[in-house]
């Protein structure tokens, strides 16, 4: 560690996870991670840069190729202050040691060591050499157990062998850290020097106060979504003789709910890049049997996500936005006159959420011409479907780990994905209070007029998403 910022080497031996581990330290999806041993051939230094600060470097190093070697040297040298430097020094243009002396460089210049073991596998003498090579390079070092399979019966032993050598010993699960294990791993080095504590207590301020600035910047983004998404209106003009028969009208109806849907699934997935960004992700892999995978109109979204039946009747009458009324008053503000209404005909083909149409259609006849208006959404579950959806995207970009990647997809004995449950949602687990507050900035927001309810709105969803990143991952993050 120097004077300025925290610097950490990532050492251990090939495939033991090293880079799954910066990757997820330094939210950096880019960093090349293989299953094939020896994918790091060098030492390559991955900065923390917040608001253009660099407040923290991790630096991933090749895997020890001669560590016997090594401790030997050290051994017969033991009498030197920096036997790291030392050794750097003596083989810097050895061919045989390239790979350990630029694994050892970094150490020699004063950073601190995190030692990455696979505590699936039994420990090895080669391990046990590691670690002591590293004993008596005399840096600070902490030793993480990066276990990312089922097989647990090695890690006491890991632990106990590494306890002898090290200031410190945690387990960290590089493919499922959520940011609040990220925090507390980075507590946990100020125990391995007290000097380090002044350093780290300002690089771990500053990444809590750039943790909910995201948060914030993810509300908005999720309240402008609802905005957008519940206020969409379209319509179409026809020549009065074009269309001259009922099926017609249909086939129009048909495409405009076409059209409606899409935008609403590209409103969707604007919001979901934005959320992708703030938490920069680049890298982005999901299930085919995800609810995330499924069409935003597909039974398993409705089924799954949403309020059910009776907290909606509860919510929309205490909220004063029930179906009806209220809600379709918004229906595309034209003079009814001659037209007709057909909101109840628009029926299961229109997008039904719970038997109800997703959004009403108008048609008027006037000077001439038919006018079909569709919009706003008038479907009271809908907005809490789609508030649903986007929180679990949420929650997944906040705790989908940096260092987990396509490549562990098929490893061996890897930590399986918790079984499906059929209720996915967060709002269902809101209060009937916060329901409210919801349903009447849902109907505010149909109108495209500026909600008093907003700033409660934030409130709740500033709480989930504080929530998300504060507890362990659950069954719904996986999807």
């Amino acid at each position: 560690m120097n004077g300025d910022i925290p610097i950490l080497a990532i050492l251990g031996h090939p495939n033991a996870g090293k880079s799954s581990v910066v990757a997820t330290l330094t939210e950096n999806d880019r960093i090349e991670i293989d299953q094939r041993a020896g994918t790091t051939t060098r030492s390559d230094e991955y900065p923390v840069i917040i608001d253009g600060q660099t407040i923290m470097a991790f630096i991933d190093t090749p895997g020890f190729q001669n560590p016997t070697d090594i401790l030997e040297w050290f051994q017969a040298h033991h009498d030197r202050i920096d036997l790291a430097g030392a050794f750097v020094a003596a083989h810097r243009d050895d061919p045989l040691f390239s790979h350990d002396c630029a694994l050892l460089e970094p150490i020699s210049k004063g950073a601190g060591i995190i030692l990455v073991v696979d505590g699936s596998k039994r420990i090895k003498e080669k391990d046990r050499t590691e670690m002591e090579l590293l004993r008596l390079t005399g840096r600070p070092r902490m030793a993480v157990l990066n276990n990312l399979s089922t097989e647990h019966k090695h890690m006491s032993a890991w632990q106990d062998a590494l306890s002898r050598t090290f200031n410190s010993v945690r387990e960290f699960n590089a493919h499922r850290a959520t940011y609040a294990e990220r925090i507390k791993l980075l507590q946990a080095l100020k125990v391995i020097d007290q000097r380090w504590e002044p350093q780290l207590d300002a690089t771990i301020d500053s990444f809590e106060r750039d943790w909910e600035r995201r948060i914030d910047e993810t509300v908005t983004t999720i309240l402008s979504l609802l905005k957008e998404a519940l206020a969409f209106k379209i319509s179409r003009v026809m020549k009065v003789g074009e269309l001259d028969s009922d099926a017609e009208r249909d086939r129009v109806r048909e495409r405009m709910l076409e059209a409606f849907q899409e935008k609403l699934r590209r409103l969707e997935i604007k919001a979901q890049d934005q959320i992708r960004s703030h938490f920069h992700h680049n890298v982005w892999n999901l299930p085919p049997e995800s609810l995330l995978k499924k069409d935003l109109f597909s039974d398993e979204v409705e089924q799954s996500l949403g309020l059910n039946k009776q907290q909606l009747i509860i919510a929309g009458a205490a909220g004063g936005a029930a179906t009806g009324g209220v809600i379709d008053l918004g229906v595309g503000g034209l003079s009814f006159g001659t037209g007709a209404l057909i909101g109840a005909l628009a029926g299961g083909a229109l997008g039904a959420f719970g038997k109800a149409a997703l959004a009403k259609v108008d048609i008027q006849k006037k000077l001439g011409i038919e006018r079909f208006s569709m919009g706003p959404v008038t479907n009271p579950r809908f907005p809490f479907i789609l508030l649903d959806r986007t929180l679990l995207y949420c929650a997944r970009a906040m705790n989908w780990s940096h260092g987990r990647k396509a490549s562990d997809e098929g490893a061996p004995h890897r930590v399986p994905d918790k079984p499906i449950k059929k209720k996915k949602g967060f709002t269902e687990g809101l209060s009937a209070e916060q329901h409210r507050v919801l349903v009447r900035f849902f109907s505010t927001a149909r109108r495209g007029w500026e909600s008093n309810q907003e700033s409660r709105c934030r409130e709740i969803l500033t709480g989930i998403l504080l929530d998300l990143s504060e507890t362990e991952i659950d069954d719904r993050l996986d999807l």
